[in-house]
Order: structure tokens, then sequence, then C-alpha cells
């Protein structure tokens, strides 16, 4: 893990009075997927994040700040949402709720100070909120937890809704799926999204034989495709948005696919137009991981296996989603296609792959040959069998 360190000769977690003070230099953004891009170990975090999603805590986490200071409430009650808990329990100091005037008064890269309650700029307080501990966001996801229950009756009354009026495009053919020049008959499609557990999912895949034997066609979802560059695995499409995605990962060579809304408009297509980089629209609607989903199973793959895909209610609260429509109705469409990382990497862990049964009937050759030379009978036995022969 990285070491933090305050930047004004003073070392974090020092005592002022009795109340611990935290320095570093501020980091300021109202998207926390862009702040993480620029965020050096020993910053202070500057977000505006309400309900803190895993995935951003999990980033933050890694990018190693001296504390996060968020405008917003990042466990409001609405719903469970693991995120704050991440930044706690990895000791992390969390001010919450301080209001956004924060954002406006404060420059970027100029040094603050955490005083208990307060964010100080040269001895001056410019925010107040609530220190959190692990305890109190404990008890309020506790309490989140009691009230999941109107939030699961909307959640689902959205759903409901919106199947009514997807459902034809997902069923009927209606979708123009772009032609990407692949031709998966007979191959697995492995789709990447930035979700949970990724890494984890992705690493298993990889040891467990399966990324060797099967070959599959690798389509990272915007920050999906990152993810396979982090484990040295080129994306062959990428899908989304591309919000999130790297400037490497785009001119990695891969196929990119601008999932677009269905009246037309395609907000990541600006990106790509500025960086002069090849195309194709997908309008569709959902998610840009039911997009990916549809584009494979069109293009005929035979199996497709999702990695850190969002499949529960919680899931799509925290990409702040009231509803998974899109989700429910391409699960239906593919059914069996449709499999989950984890269920294959255990299936081929417990499985003989033909590499190591090649190995083993080498190996096992290796020993009769080395036995024949050394085994004087033996060696007498294939001499006169030379002789007669000869």
């Amino acid at each position: 893990m990285r070491r933090r360190r305050g930047l004004t000769g003073r070392a974090n977690g020092r005592l002022d009075g009795g109340v611990a003070v935290v320095v570093g230099r501020a980091r300021v953004d109202r998207r926390t997927k862009a702040l993480v891009k620029r965020l050096d170990p020993g910053d202070v975090a500057v977000i505006d994040h309400r309900d803190l999603d895993r995935v951003a805590a999990e980033t933050l986490v890694q990018a190693g700040p001296c504390a996060v200071v968020n405008a917003a409430v990042s466990l409001s009650g609405t719903y469970p949402n693991v995120g704050p808990l991440l930044v706690a329990a990895a000791g992390i100091p969390l001010l919450d709720g301080v209001g956004t005037e924060v954002l406006d008064r404060l420059t970027d890269g100029e040094v603050v100070s955490l005083v208990g309650d307060d964010q100080l700029v040269d001895g001056k307080v410019v925010a107040t909120g609530q220190r959190q501990t692990l305890a109190s966001l404990e008890a309020a996801f506790e309490e989140a937890e009691h009230n999941l229950g109107p939030a699961l009756e909307k959640f689902v009354e959205n759903t409901v809704e919106f199947i009514g009026k997807e459902a034809p495009l997902f069923t009927r053919g209606v979708l123009d799926v772009p032609d990407l020049g692949f031709d998966l008959r007979g191959r697995h499609a492995l789709i990447v999204v930035r979700g949970h557990d990724y890494r984890e999912d992705l690493d298993l895949l990889r040891r467990s034989g399966y990324m060797g034997e099967q070959r599959p066609l690798l389509i990272g979802v915007d920050g999906g495709a990152d993810a396979l560059l982090e484990l040295n695995l080129k994306p062959d499409v990428i899908v989304g948005d591309f919000d999130s995605v790297s400037e490497r990962a785009l001119r990695s060579g891969a196929a990119l696919v601008v999932h677009a809304y269905t009246d037309g408009r395609a907000p990541g297509a600006k990106r790509l137009d500025d960086l002069d980089l090849d195309y194709v629209v997908f309008e569709a609607p959902g998610t840009s991981e039911d997009v990916a989903m549809v584009l494979a199973d069109r293009h005929g793959a035979e199996l497709l296996v999702a990695v850190g895909t969002h499949t529960s209610m919680v899931d799509f609260l925290d990409k702040g989603r009231s509803g998974m429509a899109s989700t429910v109705l391409v699960r239906m469409v593919l059914g069996p296609k449709l499999v989950d990382a984890k269920g294959v990497s255990r299936l081929y862990h417990n499985r003989v792959r033909k590499r190591d049964l090649l190995l083993m009937v080498g190996a096992a050759m290796m020993v009769l040959v080395v036995f024949a030379v050394i085994s004087e009978p033996i060696r007498l036995l294939l001499r006169s069998l030379w002789v007669e022969l000869t």
C-alpha cells in the first residue's frame, strides 16, 4: 500500500489540541471518476457524490488520498451503499456533507487541512460537515437496510413501466446492429465491466486456463477496456459512451462502438471525433453493458461470459438508475448463452485441460524412454528385435 504523507511539514494524524489534523493538496472535481485520474497519494479528494457507490470508492482507495471531502452525503439512507464504508475501512478520513459551495471556494492544488468537522485554508474555515467514522457509517448503513422496502417498490415499478416500452426493441429485431467485421460463430465473447470484483474475476479466468484455451473475443465496456489492459489483455471491442476509458485503451486498436440514445444523440462520439478515431454508432436503450451483450449475441457468439456486470437493485442504484428494464429483457432473451465469470472459472479450475493432459502423457513417455535406456533386459530385447529386422 502506498504511504500517505502531508505536504506542509506536518504529518497527517498530528494532534492539534486533541483534534486529529489531516493536511494535503486539494484535488477538486464534481465527477469522482474524472478526479481519480489526477489524484496522487497524499492529496485531499474533494468530490460531490451523493451515495458514494462501491466502484467509485474502490478507485478512490486505490489512488491513496490522505482524506476525502464530500460536498454531498455519502450515505443518505435511500439504500445501503457500501462505498463510504470501504473508504473508512481503508483508514481514509471522510468529511461528509460540507455543501457544494466548497467546490467553488477551493482552488485545485492548494493546501488544505482537516481539523475535526472543519476544512481550513490558511487557518480559515471554508467548509464544515460531519467527520464520519466506521462506526457512524455502519449505523447509517444498518438504518438504510431497514428503509430498503420503499426503494425496492419504486425500483420495481419503474422496471415494469419501462419493460413495456423497451421490450419490442429487444425482442422483435428492431435494433440496427452495426457490422464489426467479426464472425463469432463457435466463439465465446468475454464482456468486461468495471463492476463488483472485476479484477478478481478476470484474474481467476486467466489463471484457470479459460482465456488460453477458448481465446474469447474481448469486449470492454467503457473502463472495462482498461481493466483488460491492466492484465496485459488487449480488448477487441470497446463499447460505451467513452467517458471513463483511457486514451491508451481507445488507441489500442480495438473496434470502437459508441452507445447512442434511441433519439440519435451520441455524447461519446465527440471525444472520438476530437481524437480522430474511427467508430460506429449503435442506437439502443438500456446500459452500455446490455448493448455489448446484444452486440455479441447478434454477431453469433456461442457463449457470453460476463465480468463485473450489474445484476442487483443495489448495483443499479449505485449507477443512479431507477430501474433495470433493459437488463431484465436482455438476460431473458440471451437465456443460457449468458454466464457469470465466477462459474466459468470454477468449471475450468476443476477440469483437466488439454495442455495439461498432453504434458502428462509426454512425461509418461519420457519415463518409459529413460527406463528402456537403463534397463538391461529391455535393451537386450530391443537388440534382438533389431537383429531380426535387419
